[in-house]
């Protein structure tokens, strides 16, 4: 539970009606849960500004005070970080691990700098099919760190760490981040081929260059990092803004045919969606281009109006930036609900993610299973109210949450914990623009 905040389990969507307003794009989720992290190399006080305000970030949070780190919150979305001379292995604290997400794989650099043999616990998160961490171990092994996987924790063994060249075994964010935050204070020249290149492996890049070291690449394939054996600076970071939670507000407005402003979207982020949504008729007004606070991310205000809308007629599925992000690929189930024709999306990454896209059957749409990992969607079709418990999983919990704003009459969804792992203080700031959502804390 995020402090000071009551725990929201169920809540009452009234639907069917338009929305209107302005919004603003808050910090990004998976920069915030990445940096926390990365500061753990630095000596000096580390200043986090826009940090997101949500479970999964405490989570973070939680395991690097287990660690020894004296961190606080000196505002709202701002945090100090400070580490100890020493993580503390033995203090560790497996409950935030099992409780957050995979993000705690991000700590592996950080202590393989300091213990040269550690035991790590499995992490919680989305239940969406197997999700192994080869990527992760392939990479390491190739830094001289080896990963052993138990049936409740792995095993590293940290002892030959050296600067070295990998290639990715797979398109991974996280598993980039990992091999960043691990070359970052490794001395030499690390290489990494097959790098991802997504605005949270960009943005910890940008962090990294603030604590001193090195990286050429930033933004392609190829990253080169030259190491600091010793980081110690004091240095203050805003996290620029995320393009799922952008994304999820065009998703509200363009299936509830709403008029919403959506300010401070990253642009480069959501280039591939933009072209999508204006294929499929959404009527987009937007700003001129400006920068974040982190002085690199180009941001632009999107307004969304009224549309009547069409399938495309290419299947709608997620690559590696700069395309269809996999995190926003679901916010195009809801629109296809409500789109003149037939919508093929294939979700080729997750095997079980697209079976829970059939809940806004209950709703009233019409997605049909062509396989594990794709779906067709009939459209348009009204939207009615239901019962629904939430999935184990973020996005398509949240994509449920979509679909009642749009539905007519009141819904009940149950177990809301999922959607606040990723959006902070999400249900009064759709309140903020005219939904009708009363919380059951």
């Amino acid at each position: 539970m995020v402090a000071n905040r009551p725990e929201v389990n169920d809540i009452i969507v009234r639907g069917g009606k338009q929305l209107a307003g302005t919004v603003i794009t808050n910090g990004a989720k998976n920069s915030s849960v990445a940096l926390i992290p990365a500061a753990l190399l630095n000596k000096g006080t580390t200043i986090l500004k826009n940090v997101t305000r949500i479970t999964d970030v405490e989570r973070q949070v939680e395991t690097a005070r287990s660690l020894g780190a004296h961190i606080e919150w000196i505002d709202t979305n701002t945090l100090k970080i400070s580490r100890p001379d020493h993580l503390d292995i033995d203090q560790l604290d497996p409950q935030s691990i099992l409780k957050g997400g995979r993000a705690s794989l991000l700590f592996l650099g950080c202590m393989a700098k300091e213990h040269t043999t550690f035991r790590w616990p499995h992490s919680g998160g989305c239940k969406m099919g197997e999700r192994t961490i080869t990527a992760h171990r392939h990479s390491l092994h190739d830094l001289g760190i080896s990963i052993k996987t138990e049936e409740h924790e792995y095993i590293i063994e940290a002892n030959s760490a050296h600067a070295g060249e990998t290639t990715l075994y797979e398109a991974s964010d996280t598993a980039t981040e990992n091999i960043l935050i691990t070359a970052a204070t490794i001395p030499g020249t690390t290489v990494i081929h097959f790098a991802q290149a997504n605005y949270m492996v960009q943005e910890l890049c940008f962090f990294l260059e603030m604590l001193g070291v090195q990286i050429e690449g930033i933004g392609s394939t190829t990253l080169t990092i030259t190491g600091k054996k010793d980081i110690s600076v004091d240095v203050e970071y805003t996290i620029a803004e995320d393009p799922i939670e952008s994304m999820m507000f065009l998703s509200i407005a363009a299936t509830t045919r709403s008029e919403i402003k959506i300010m401070r979207c990253p642009l480069d982020f959501l280039r591939r969606e933009l072209i999508v949504l204006e294929q499929m008729g959404l009527s987009l007004t937007k700003s001129k281009e400006y920068v974040s606070a982190n002085g690199k991310t180009k941001l632009i205000d999107i307004t969304v109006h009224p549309s009547d809308l069409k399938a495309v007629a290419d299947k709608i599925h997620a690559t590696p930036y700069p395309g269809i992000n996999t995190d926003n690929l679901p916010f195009f189930v809801p629109i296809a609900t409500q789109a003149h024709g037939l919508t093929l999306i294939h979700d080729w990454m997750w095997e079980n993610r697209a079976i829970y896209y059939t809940e806004l059957n209950r709703l009233g749409a019409d997605v049909r299973i062509a396989d594990p990992h794709r779906v067709f969607i009939d459209g348009p079709t009204p939207l009615k109210a239901s019962r629904i418990v939430c999935p184990p999983a973020l996005r398509p919990s949240t994509i449920i949450l979509v679909a009642m704003l749009a539905a007519q009459g009141e819904s009940t969804l149950h177990s809301v914990n999922p959607i606040n792992r990723g959006y902070e203080n999400i249900f009064e700031r759709l309140k903020n623009i005219g939904a009708d959502i009363e919380i059951l804390s």
